[in-house]
């Protein structure tokens, strides 16, 4: 009978873990079959290198050899990866810092990261392990990496395409063979998953051209032998194209089987795509869901003719049941308030089920900008037929920041900039914001307060207080002119629909005009006249709307807005101006993007007084007429020939976009050819020039940079005309024209 047992050898592992491992106790009758199963039992923890047990008359000796633990990871000859996501990826299969040393998982670990070098192309990659002893039972492990030459895409093949060529076929794919571009885009090195992508994009390509019978026989990836070229071999089999024979709608359709059938996008006749078919069972389910029918289905059960290479297409609808929205749960927002989520939802309790308002209230918090993610779903609830609850989960994101800039632009030279702004104040919805902008031309401080919902149905309140200065002749003159202007103005945006939006303002604002010797005679004539200071109340109107898919990089849609402001008889300079900007994008192919830009602006005096020239057009450069030095065209001065802009301006370009040859379908870099028209006008005898528009043309690449969207561009004048200035390279960062 065992009166005690002892343990030996424990150094870091605590002797209660291993009493809790073995299985005798006191009292227990010792035999050899026990010390056999508490041998087992030790080892299989993992804890021990080796383990003995023998007897000292009713004592029970357990000696142990713990294994060492690991001390610390290192790596060498790493460049490709960063040695922190390295020692990730080293965790997630068990190995870190602190475990017991295992060999097992040791070469386990080993395996993982000749893995992640496979991902990146590095094939010829080898590992080696080396494990030292170092104090207190512990050692150290080294992965040292001989990273090789990453294998490049040499080749890819098809095998079986008659219909389309290879070329055709290798623009669906993400994956390609070496080019200019590949160092930027990284699509020369292979992946399986971007092959598997790749591959299911050729699928629809084909399925969406009618190609019912296609299919990828076989996919071959081959390697040279030393392991830096690689070889993509894909034979398909194409089949015919199938053409719709019939197609027609099933099931529950409401009565409304006229206004879901004008929803069908493929008709009789047209060749099978799978893309419009999906398309179409889409815009059934959404108008069904529009009515309260959250859980409609619309399956497409196809009868195929292979003799004849026709299809006839029934469309099953089965729009469930009609529900209405018991509740909607705001959940996420831990520093948002649930009224600033909630005032964006078009979609209300208490009412029927509409999927529309639903994902137009997405979209509407998304724009919130306050959340990194916004997730809406409909739970079913428990117990009764006709209702659902609305889950709206977003996650937060930090709403504050402080931005300090360094930059350069080809019409302003050096650019600093720095802002502190808080996008979403204490919760509320209301943005508060501080900047601070300076270029050789151009010091601009603000202070914007916007508070989206001033009133309950969402009038928007936007307060400014501003101070700027201009240096409007500083390519043209040795002038030291300056136009300093201070104010503030106060407007409220009014919504009239979910995407227009009418502006009045008033404001109030003082222009200093600052002139010396060499100031064209245009200014000195005006201070003359009216004096250096001009006190100005103006009072603003305007709309706008903007339907762009996307305000970044748009691709489709219009951007529309217009403004008129009136400096009232209580300033110093009574006139009125009004703007109109007009923008409008068609994609016509994968990739190929139109753009239409028009500018417009008229000023005049009212009671008998100019124009203030401090509120003068300026044209050419970039944003303008391409080709131009900034602010070069119209008026210029009679005296000194320098320009000094007008009260009317006409801008006008066209863009046409495409994908940069070699980069796919990336839309963050493109390149583009454009045609620019414009000129300014101003009022006649004490200026010349502006006989006429200009025309500049040229091409550019447009780049989404991780400091904003970037444009480079290289514009010529159409036709030169005397007293031009020209300058051929110019880039901004910011805006699409």
């Amino acid at each position: 009978m065992i009166r005690d047992i002892r343990i030996e050898g424990l150094q870091r592992v605590e002797a209660g873990t291993v009493f809790a491992y073995l299985p005798i106790k006191q009292g227990d009758t010792f035999s050899d079959d026990k010390a056999s199963e508490a041998i087992r039992a030790l080892y299989a923890t993992g804890f021990f290198n080796d383990v003995k047990i023998a007897t000292e008359g009713n004592v029970v000796v357990v000696q142990v050899l713990e294994r060492p633990a690991i001390g610390t990871i290192d790596f060498a000859g790493i460049h490709e990866f960063d040695k922190e996501n390295l020692t990730k990826a080293l965790r997630a299969v068990g190995l870190s810092q602190g475990r017991y040393y295992d060999k097992a998982l040791v070469d386990k670990a080993e395996q993982e990261l000749k893995r992640q070098y496979l991902t990146r192309g590095y094939y010829a990659a080898e590992v080696t392990t080396t494990i030292t002893p170092i104090d207190r039972n512990r050692v150290s492990v080294l992965f040292s990496v001989a990273e090789g030459p990453s294998a490049k895409i040499r080749q890819i093949n098809f095998i079986g395409n008659k219909a389309f060529s290879t070329g055709t076929l290798r623009d669906e794919m993400q994956l390609s063979t070496p080019n200019w571009f590949s160092w930027y885009t990284k699509n020369d090195l292979y992946a399986k998953d971007k092959l598997t992508g790749d591959l299911e994009n050729v699928r629809s390509y084909y399925l969406n051209r009618g190609y019912l019978e296609f299919n990828i026989d076989s996919t071959q990836v081959s390697i040279s032998p030393d392991k830096k070229d690689m070889y993509l071999t894909v034979t398909l089999h194409e089949g015919e194209p199938y053409t719709i024979s019939s197609i027609k709608l099933a099931g529950n359709l409401l009565d409304r089987e006229p206004e879901l059938a004008k929803l069908i996008k493929i008709k009789p006749g047209d060749r099978f795509s799978a893309e419009k078919l999906q398309a179409t069972t889409k815009a059934i389910v959404d108008k069904l869901g529009e009515y309260g029918y959250a859980f409609a289905t619309v399956n497409a059960q196809p009868q195929i003719d292979q003799s004849n290479h026709k299809v006839d297409l029934t469309l099953q609808v089965d729009p469930s049941r009609r529900v209405y929205v018991r509740r909607i749960n705001v959940v996420g927002n831990t520093r948002t308030r649930d009224e600033v989520v909630r005032r964006e939802m078009r979609q209300l309790e208490s009412s029927w089920f509409d999927s529309n308002r639903l994902a137009l209230s997405k979209d509407r918090i998304n724009r919130l900008g306050y959340f990194t993610d916004v997730d809406v779903t409909t739970v079913p609830v428990e117990g009764t037929p006709d209702q659902v609850d609305v889950d709206v989960k977003v996650t937060e994101k930090p709403t504050g920041s402080i931005s300090l800039g360094l930059g350069y632009g080809s019409g302003e030279g050096p650019i600093i900039s720095a802002g502190v702004s808080q996008d979403n104040v204490f919760g509320s919805g209301t943005s508060l914001a501080l900047n601070v902008n300076t270029s050789t031309t151009n010091r601009t401080l603000t202070v914007t307060q916007v508070d989206p919902y001033f009133t309950i149905d969402g009038i928007k309140r936007i307060t400014d207080v501003y101070y700027r200065t201009t240096e409007p002749l500083y390519y043209s003159t040795d002038s030291s002119f300056r136009i300093i202007t201070a104010g503030a103005d106060l407007k409220f945006g009014v919504p009239f629909s979910e995407s227009d939006m009418v502006y009045f303002g008033l404001g109030f604002e003082q222009n200093r005009l600052d002139i010396d010797a060499n100031t064209p005679q245009s200014y000195k004539d005006y201070v003359t006249q009216f004096g250096r200071v001009s006190n100005n109340v103006p009072l603003t109107a305007g709309w706008s709307r903007d339907d762009r898919d996307s305000a970044l990089v748009p691709s489709r849609g219009y951007y529309t807005q217009a403004n008129a402001e009136y400096g009232t008889p209580l300033g110093d300079t009574p006139y009125y101006k009004a703007d109109l900007q007009a923008q409008y994008y068609y994609s016509f192919a994968r990739g190929f993007v139109l753009g239409l830009n028009f500018q417009g602006g008229y000023g005049n005096g009212l009671n008998g007084k100019p124009y203030p020239i401090f509120k003068n057009y300026y044209a050419g450069g970039i944003g303008s007429v391409r080709g131009y030095e900034p602010g070069s065209l119209g008026p210029r001065d009679a005296t000194t020939n320098d320009p000094i802009g007008g009260s009317k301006m006409v801008v006008g370009n066209i863009e046409l976009t495409v994908p940069l040859p070699g980069s796919g379908y990336d839309r963050t870099l493109r390149v583009f050819t454009f045609l620019d028209g414009g000129n300014v006008w101003g009022s006649e005898g004490s200026s010349i020039g502006a006989n006429g528009l200009r025309y500049g043309y040229g091409l550019g690449l447009a780049w989404i940079s991780p400091i904003g969207p970037l444009k480079l561009s290289l514009g010529f004048p159409l036709v030169k005309h005397a007293g031009d200035q020209y300058q051929k390279f110019q880039f901004q960062i910011g805006t699409s024209f």
